[in-house]
Order: structure tokens, then C-alpha cells, then sequence
């Protein structure tokens, strides 16, 4: 039996981060760990001798009189380290915990503590891989870990210690074989957590009994039961107001009648049986998401079909299934069969993840990667990639492994996610997918969405922007780079090199190697004379990003079209060869190169594509330009072309879906007041499909008011700087009175950034948590989530965060919009199609400028009232809204809610007001 080591689990709270600077520990706890139980515990407050940081003093709660009457270091610090012999040393972010206590250590003439040290951090992202986040905070969420007070060494030791043994205890449940691969990539970890791989795997041995894991090649995967389909139960719709209320009432015990829920379930029932195409814009409030799923799952029982319902995110995806079908099935008191449909490229690929095991790992992110993977693997159903939470370098690795259209089904010794995913979506009630894969089913040869009985378009104006994504191509320099860098030379370990293990001629992978260094510096010469003409091209803003239609610059064709020849007489030379050979590749090394080799040429085929569309095709409904930061030059590089005409496009997708049944296109915001029809002409839908309106209740926004800055200065008129000063001005004033519970929308990235650094400069928010887009780490979602954990928190967003966002409760109590979200003059896009309106005898402004905005500003306040209980104060910074004529085009569209035109000074003592009354 291997011994099981023992762990001194380590917490420090310190003055600073800079043990080097002068910075000291005031607190240090140690949980000591026995026999994977906890054995004993040590805790103590140290004197610093020097006053705790103000803002230290806040986020551990440890004041200057705490720390008065503790031992110095130098008292303790003997004890501390014989303690610690003998014992495996063990933090939440070992490297700062440890580093930090022997530099104590040496400080105070101690020697250095002779240990392993194992990071709880690095173990918690493998045993846990699709945590959305490994602060120690979140993850005790996660995992119902108790930690009572953050930041305070005792708690987040214990903390930290309980997580160590959940760690142990999932490393230990795992499959044998998924241990044993991990134990022998775990020698490669930033800690020494190959010592517990082992302690785990040799116990495992012992005591290990078969499970029911499929296994892949030998890598296990979790088991899932096979659902038995039984016949579906005839439910009838309850047409009456009488049996919906009864129904409601039944399961839903303090169940509160919503103005228009009722009537929008009875319109979309009504259309599903008569097969009618419908609008349904439904307010906040309306409970729009039961509304359509109550009649749409009655009715695909009755078809003994599904009916198919897209949303615009796979994260809307994923609370639709996770929130409202459980809450759905209750209602009915039936179990609804779900099917989810999400892009080929959202699941993996295992016989591509099988063969990367078989390889030397390129890198750490790369052996990690493939770590968190394995265990993974044992977790999830659905083999999503989208659960994992990885590193930025562990998404490289993750874009190799992605399902493909190349794929050998012949491979397989278990069902591929995918096709999983395919089979169980024939046989449900309710078919969950995106507007992407509606749009891309035209394309099918055959459709994976042709069985449904009728199609409910959720969130329907972004179906828009699916179109036009799908329609885009971007061209990057970094990525482009990238896959060039593959490719190598032969005296680089890449893949020019490797061809030598395939026993190519010498003299083959020489004339191979010429072409595409020819490749790399024509691409290279092209690249400088872009950069050199964007440079010469004038804006109207002066600053470091530059955006410029791609029309606008000079640029010569010949050179354009040397880089896709050139490109083009590597690949083919390329293919050339390794078909010659590929009949020698019997060897699995030999094999694993081919498909490597393989996959490259396929991602540079797809640059190449991406290349002749975005320079050498030209079509009059698109817009095409370049942006660069003129701080990061070439990195920065990137050229969108993006089409103006997705009308055809959303046509052909929809058509089939037509003819199969009813069409429901619903959503919040589809309409503005001066132009009913804004959203559903860029949907292609003709004036005679009626749009229904479904408004909430009166009361429903009696919460909420609007306030209207009205001495904030003209930006047109004063220095940007200027105007930035006044706005962290309203921000931080705004943001005092109410403590957080912030969002700050902006229309400029740019804007965003300055005002977020200058506000951090004055430190007058320090007490806060700021979290800004573009500029905090993690996604959307991520940066909403950390801002709901903080009730002093404060979030900055461009466009993308007003909409599909839900903070219900108080976790947000004021919006602050900076300016009226009109896109910029400047905005290339934007400039193309006003040139296009204006051809056409339209003007841009009424006709598209200023429907758009009056549409981001309706959804901008619908993110402040989620239920009826919301409180909340939406503050308009921007003087337009009472100054320019079309200001009450913005008033008029949102609910009717007190408004009100105050000073800065004013809106402060309204916000004091009405804080203070909780109103």
C-alpha cells in the first residue's frame, strides 16, 4: 500500500503583493491534512509594522488594531516552518502563497523551507473543467464549499483544504485508465501533483473494479442510458382563461396572472394550427418564453413531431433546457423529450483527440489541455466543447480537435457526439437549436431540421446578425500567421520537418520548402504595402485604432492575386506529394503526421478562400473594411467584408420550414415607433404578416424612472477629454449614492477604455469591483457573472452587453447610458450603407440611423426591469434626448415611467431620494 502523504494547506493575507518591496503577511492559517482528513489547524494574526493598505483593509476586513498586539514574524516564524516539515505544501495559487512566506523566511534569518508544493488552482481546473470560474469564491459556490469570509486566512484555508479533498475525491472516482493517462502527462504540471497521481492511481489498482465506461480507443467516456422513447402523452391546450388559470394555479402556487401571456399563448397556438407565418413582439414582464412553449409543445405531441425553436447564443440555448423546460415539465406534469442541435463545430472530435494522445505535447497549454479533456470526457453527455473552461493557449489545441465534416465514421468504436446529438433531436417534443444551423440547414444535402411541425424564431432580430455572420469572412494577421507558422522549414521541429519521418525524398521537401518560403515573404510584402496605404489614408478621429473602407486605399490587384497563386502552388504541390506517399504511412506515428499534415492544408485552403472573397471578388451589396491599432502594428491587422443583402439569404432558409408548418418570429424589440416594420423588411417578411404586440402590465415598470442630465456638456462642442471628465464625473457621483449595482453602456470601445482608466486613476471607486469589457479577462457571460457575485460592482459595456442579459433582483438598480446609441459616422459599415440609401433616394439618417438607435435604446432599458419587484433608475447622459428634435422618438419608445430633467448636482440628491425609499 503507498503511503499517503500529508498536506499543510496554506492561506497568507499580506499588506501588498510584494514581499521584495517591503510588503508583510498579517495573517497566516495552516489546516493540516492527514489520511485525506482534516487533522489539525493553525491560525494567526502577524504585525506588519506599518499601516494595512486602505484597500487591503477592505477586502479582508483586517484592520490596523487587529494586528497591534499580534507576534511579529519573527516570533512565529521558527514555529511556522517546523510545522510545515515533512508536509506537502498546499495554496489556492501556490506560487504567490509560497514565494511570498520564504522570502519572509529569509528575512528574518530562517532557513528555507525544503517542500512539494501542490496548487489547488492547477488541480481544481482538472478535476473540474467546466467551472465557469477558479476564484476561490466561485468555485466554494460551485462545489457548496463553506467559506464564510473571503480574503481572511482562516476561512480560506479551510476553504481551500475542503477543495483539496474534493479534488482527491474526484480524481479517486475516475476511471482507472483516464488516471493512468493522466498520471503520465501530470509529470509536466507547474506542481507536484504527479505525487498525488500516484498515491491515487495505486490505491485505484488495488481496490479498482469494472465499471460500465465505454471507452474510445482506451479513453472512457461517461456512460449514458439510452432513453426509452414511449408513445407521447395527448395533452389538450387549455383554451379557456378558466383552465389556464387552474393549470397555472395547480403547480405554480403563488402563480400571478401576467397582462398578455394568456393572449400571446392563444395567438401562437392559433397560428401553429392554422400554419399561419406571425410577428409576436413581446415586452419584458409578458413571460414570452412559457408563452410560446406551452402551446408549441401541446401541439408537437398532438403532430407526434417536434417543433423546432432557435435562439440567437448557445447560451440561450442552455437556459431555455436548464430554466424554463424543467419549470415546463412541472405545468404538464409530463417529462417533454428535448433535443439540442448546435453547429458540428461545438463538439469533439475523438478519433482527432485520440491521435493527439499518442504525440509528444507541443506545449503546457497543449498537456494541460489534454488533461482537463480526459477528465471531461467522464463528466459530460453531449461532448459540447463550449463546457470547457480552458486557457487561451489551451484553445489552440481545442480548435484542433473540433468535429469536422472530415470524419471516418469507420473509426469509431463508440457513437460520435454529434451524430448522437442528430438521433435524439428525430425523436422529441421540443427541437432546441440556433439561428446559425437554421440558416445553414439550406445548405444540407440532407436536412437536419426537416422533420419539425413548426418553427418558433426566439429573440428574431438577431436572426439578422446570424445572417450576416454567416456571410462574413474576416481576414486576420495574427491568424494567418499562425498557420503559415505551422508549416515551418526543414531545419524547425514543424511540419516540413516531419516529412522527413515519412521518408520523402530530400530533395521533394527542399522544393517544397522554397515554394512556401516564396508564400511567406510575398504575403509578408503584401501585408507592408496594406499597412503602408492604410497609414496615408486620413480619418476623422485621431485615434490609435483606425478603421477605413477597404475601397478607400490603394492598393494594386497584381500583388493581391501573387499571394492566392503562390498559396495555391504550395497547396497543390503539397497534396501532390503526400498522395504520391501516402500508400507507405502504415505506422500509427506515420499516420497521426498525414492527418496533421492533412488538416493544415485544409485551414490554409480556407485562408486562401477567405483571401480570393475579401480582395479579388467585388459585389455592390457589401461592405469591406480594414482595421488596424497603430500600437500594434501588424498584429492588430484585420479586414471584415460583411454583406449588406441577407434578405435572399433568410428566405431560402425559411422556406422549407414554411411549407413544414407555422413560422413564429418573436422577440422584445421588433419594432420602433416612426417605423413599425424596421426589423421585419431586414428579415425579407412582407408587410401583410401581422405583427402582434403584447405590452406587460402598467404596474409592471412602476419601479422605474428616467433621468435626463441636462447640464452634462455638448460633446460637439468641447475636447473628447473634456467630455470624458464630465461623464467619470456622473459615473463615479452615480455610482457613490446607489453603492454599484452598475451598468455604464457606451457606443465606443474607446470611450469606454478611457473613461474606465481615468476613473481608476482617481481612485475615488477603489471600495468597488470594475469590471469592463475589453478590457477585464474572461467573456460576456463571465464578466456578468463576477459582477452579480459583488454587491459593490460596477460593469462597462459596449452595444453587445444590451441585450440577452438578465440581472433580476438587486443586482442591478441603475443603467447609465453615456450617449444615444447611434452608430458612428465613421463606422465603415455604416457608411456603406448610408452611401447605398442615399443611391436609393432614401435618407439614411430617418431611414436607418436613427430606427437602429431608437432599438438599442429600447433594449438598453430592458435590461434594467425583469420582474415586476425590480427597482431601478435608467440615466440618459446624453443631452440629444432633450435637444434634438428626434430626442422624444426615445422617450416614446420605451414604457410610460416618470421622466425626469435634472442637473448633475440634482440627479444626486434624486438618486439619494430615492435610494433612501428604496423606490
Amino acid at each position: 500500500m503507498v503511503e499517503n502523504h500529508k498536506y499543510a494547506v496554506v492561506d497568507i493575507e499580506t499588506t501588498g503583493h510584494s514581499s521584495s518591496n517591503g510588503d508583510r503577511i498579517i495573517q497566516i492559517a495552516i489546516v493540516f491534512i492527514n489520511d485525506y482528513k482534516i487533522a489539525n489547524t493553525y491560525t494567526s494574526f502577524i504585525n506588519p509594522e506599518k499601516s494595512i493598505p486602505f484597500f487591503i483593509q477592505d477586502l479582508t476586513k483586517i484592520k490596523d488594531e487587529d494586528v497591534v498586539d499580534a507576534p511579529l514574524f519573527e516570533e512565529v516564524g521558527s514555529h511556522i516552518l517546523d510545522m510545515l516539515q515533512d508536509h506537502i505544501f498546499v495554496a489556492h495559487n501556490v506560487h504567490f502563497d509560497l514565494p511570498f512566506l520564504q522570502n519572509e523566511l529569509k528575512r528574518v534569518g530562517l532557513p528555507k523551507l525544503i517542500c512539494k508544493k501542490m496548487d489547488t488552482v492547477e488541480f481544481t481546473k482538472l478535476m473540474f473543467p467546466n467551472l465557469y470560474s477558479y476564484k476561490l469564491q466561485d468555485i466554494s459556490s460551485e462545489l457548496h464549499i463553506e467559506l464564510q469570509s473571503a480574503h481572511r486566512a482562516d476561512d480560506d484555508a479551510l476553504a481551500t483544504a475542503h477543495l483539496l479533498l474534493k479534488c482527491i475525491e474526484q480524481l479517486s472516482h475516475l476511471p482507472l485508465r483516464t488516471i493512468e493517462l493522466l498520471h503520465k502527462r501530470s509529470f509536466h504540471l507547474k506542481s507536484n501533483l504527479s505525487l498525488l497521481f500516484f498515491e491515487v492511481l495505486s490505491n485505484k489498482r488495488k481496490v479498482y473494479e469494472t465499471k460500465n465506461y465505454p471507452t474510445y480507443h482506451s479513453i472512457p467516456l461517461k456512460y449514458v442510458q439510452e432513453e426509452i422513447y414511449s408513445q407521447p402523452i395527448q395533452l389538450s391546450y387549455p383554451k379557456k382563461k378558466t383552465s389556464k388559470l387552474s393549470l397555472f394555479n395547480k403547480s405554480m402556487p403563488r402563480f400571478e396572472e401576467r397582462l398578455g401571456q394568456f393572449e400571446l399563448m392563444d395567438t401562437i397556438h392559433d397560428a401553429m394550427i392554422e400554419k399561419k407565418e406571425i410577428v409576436c413582439e413581446a415586452e419584458t414582464g409578458i413571460g414570452k418564453t412559457l408563452g410560446y412553449l406551452l402551446p408549441a409543445t401541446i401541439y408537437a405531441m398532438k403532430q407526434q413531431k417536434p417543433v423546432i425553436v432557435s435562439t440567437y447564443t448557445t447560451h440561450l440555448i442552455d437556459q431555455l433546457i436548464l430554466e424554463e423546460i424543467p419549470k415546463l415539465n412541472k405545468l404538464l406534469g409530463v417529462q417533454i423529450r428535448v433535443g439540442k442541435l448546435k453547429g458540428m463545430h461545438h463538439y469533439i472530435d475523438l478519433y482527432r483527440f485520440w491521435q493527439h494522445l499518442q504525440l509528444d505535447d507541443e506545449s503546457y497549454d497543449e498537456t494541460f489541455t489534454i488533461m482537463q479533456i480526459l477528465v471531461w470526457l467522464t463528466l459530460t453527455e453531449e461532448g459540447d466543447l463550449t463546457e470547457l473552461n480552458v486557457s487561451g493557449g489551451g484553445q489552440l489545441f481545442i480548435d484542433k480537435i473540433r468535429r469536422t465534416d472530415r470524419f471516418n465514421m469507420e473509426e469509431l468504436e463508440v457513437e460520435d457526439f454529434y451524430h448522437r446529438a442528430i438521433r435524439k433531436s428525430e425523436k422529441c417534443d421540443i427541437l432546441v437549436t440556433n439561428h446559425a444551423m437554421i440558416l445553414a440547414d439550406q445548405e444540407r444535402e440532407n436536412r437536419l431540421l426537416a422533420n419539425g411541425c413548426a418553427t418558433i424564431i426566439d429573440e428574431a432580430h438577431q436572426f439578422i446578425h446570424a445572417s450576416m455572420s454567416r456571410k462574413e469572412r474576416v481576414f486576420s494577421y495574427t491568424n494567418w500567421k499562425y498557420v503559415l507558422g505551422q508549416f515551418g522549414t526543414l531545419d524547425t521541429e514543424h511540419l516540413l520537418y516531419k516529412l522527413s519521418v515519412l521518408h520523402i525524398p530530400l530533395a521533394l521537401r527542399l522544393r517544397l520548402e522554397t515554394q512556401f518560403v516564396e508564400v511567406v515573404n510575398i504575403f509578408d510584402d503584401t501585408i507592408s504595402v496594406i499597412i503602408h496605404s492604410a497609414k496615408q489614408t486620413k480619418t476623422r478621429y485621431k485615434n490609435t485604432k483606425k478603421s477605413i473602407l477597404l475601397g478607400e486605399l490603394d492598393l494594386d490587384d497584381s500583388i493581391l492575386r501573387r499571394v492566392a497563386n503562390t498559396i495555391q502552388t504550395f497547396i497543390l504541390s503539397a497534396k501532390s506529394i503526400i498522395h504520391s506517399y501516402s500508400n507507405h504511412f502504415n505506422e500509427i506515428h506515420s499516420s497521426i503526421i498525414l492527418n496533421e499534415w492533412e488538416y493544415w492544408i485544409q485551414e490554409l485552403e480556407i485562408k486562401a478562400s477567405e483571401w480570393d472573397e475579401i480582395f479579388l471578388q467585388e459585389e455592390t451589396l457589401e461592405a469591406k473594411w480594414l482595421e488596424i491599432d497603430t500600437r500594434s502594428i501588424p498584429g492588430s491587422l484585420t479586414i471584415i467584408k460583411r454583406p449588406l443583402n441577407y434578405q435572399q439569404d433568410i428566405k431560402n432558409a425559411l422556406n422549407p420550414l414554411r411549407e413544414e408548418g407555422a413560422v413564429i418570429w418573436t422577440s422584445g424589440t421588433l419594432s420602433v415607433p416612426t417605423n413599425r416594420h424596421f426589423i421585419t423588411s431586414q428579415l425579407g417578411l412582407d408587410n401583410n404578416v401581422s405583427i402582434n404586440t403584447f405590452k406587460a402590465s402598467a404596474d409592471y415598470y412602476k419601479g422605474a424612472e428616467l433621468l435626463i442630465v441636462d447640464d452634462m456638456p455638448d460633446i460637439q462642442n468641447v475636447s473628447q477629454s473634456d467630455y470624458i471628465e464630465s461623464i467619470a464625473e456622473a459615473i463615479v457621483q452615480t455610482v457613490l449614492v446607489t453603492e454599484g449595482r452598475c451598468f455604464v453602456l457606451f457606443t465606443s470601445q474607446d470611450m469606454l477604455r478611457k473613461t474606465v482608466d481615468l476613473i481608476q486613476e482617481t481612485e475615488l471607486l477603489d471600495d468597488y469591483m470594475l469590471f469592463a469589457q475589453g478590457m477585464s479577462s474572461g467573456s460576456r457571460m463571465r464578466l456578468l457573472k463576477s459582477f452579480q457575485r459583488f454587491s459593490k460592482s460596477v460593469l462597462f459595456g459596449t452595444n453587445s452587453f444590451w441585450e440577452g442579459v438578465d440581472v433580476p433582483g438587486d443586482a442591478l438598480s441603475v443603467i447609465i447610458m453615456v450617449r444615444l446609441p447611434f452608430s458612428s459616422p465613421e463606422d465603415p459599415l455604416f457608411k456603406k450603407r448610408a452611401e447605398l440609401l442615399t443611391i436609393n433616394g432614401q435618407n439614411p439618417f430617418t431611414a436607418y440611423s436613427l430606427p437602429e438607435a431608437v432599438l438599442r435604446f429600447r433594449q438598453g432599458f430592458g435590461r434594467l426591469i425583469r420582474s415586476s419587484s425590480d427597482k431601478g433608475v435608467f440615466i440618459v447622459l446624453d443631452r440629444r434626448i432633450e435637444t434634438k428634435s428626434y430626442g422624444n422618438d426615445f422617450i416614446q419608445a420605451i414604457p410610460n415611467i416618470p421622466v425626469k430633467k435634472v442637473s448633475l448636482e440634482n440627479m444626486v440628491l434624486e438618486l439619494e431620494n430615492w435610494y433612501t425609499k428604496g423606490v
